[in-house]
């Protein structure tokens, strides 16, 4: 783990404002209402002092003091317990564990399938298949939840947002039909948000 060379007063998050990965950590950041220091790093000019905090020199990057955090996952959850106020995970043992699970579901089922579209190359058009086919088979789910499998906002859910976000980004076009509508009123509950809102950058205001 990279030890920073100069003690920080304050919170400071390394953040490429393109990311999806970074986006997620800024939605915890702003539900929190946390006083942090958020520093937009071109992912090609990274600055120098990224390296000697973070091991891997990627980004994000959550900088608390002594402590330095370089996985995505690894800054929600710290968050949610360095600041308990409002929970993000649910209270009892199993709904969190169902909740985690979840979180690696889309981090092994859908992140590559956006990593593949974002490169581009020959398998662009069935990663985009496949992410739209998985996003409208899951609208079901939010008929009689407001949240994912979940009454209240989540970590799942602040994973969840910035991949809705860009599905123009990613040339996704979600279908008007009935059995899509309930993920479409989760995209709007999600992004009108206030949280959600305080959390885009520049960029990622103008995708849509």
């Amino acid at each position: 783990m990279g030890v920073p060379t100069n003690k920080r007063s304050s919170m400071t998050f390394f953040s490429d404002g393109r990311s999806h990965l970074s986006h997620r950590v800024r939605i915890v950041l702003a539900e929190k209402g946390v006083s942090v220091d958020i520093i937009d790093v071109d992912p090609d000019n990274k600055p120098a002092e990224l390296a000697d905090l973070n091991p891997y020199n990627s980004l994000p990057t959550l900088v608390d003091r002594d402590l330095v955090l370089f996985e995505t996952k690894v800054m929600m959850e710290y968050l949610d317990e360095r600041f308990p106020h409002p929970p993000l995970l649910p209270v009892y043992p199993v709904a969190r564990a169902q909740s985690r699970q979840i979180m690696h579901r889309i981090e092994r089922d859908w992140c590559p399938l956006v990593d593949k579209i974002l490169a581009g190359g020959k398998d662009v058009a069935a990663a985009r298949k496949d992410l739209r086919d998985s996003f409208v088979g899951i609208a079901p789910m939010f008929t009689d939840l407001p949240y994912f499998f979940n009454e209240e906002f989540s970590l799942v859910d602040c994973c969840m947002a910035p991949l809705l976000w860009r599905l123009e980004q990613f040339e996704i076009s979600l279908p008007k039909t009935k059995q899509a509508k309930p993920l479409l009123d989760y995209m709007d509950r999600l992004f009108n948000r206030e949280s959600f809102q305080q959390s885009l950058t520049e960029f990622e205001r103008e995708m849509r």
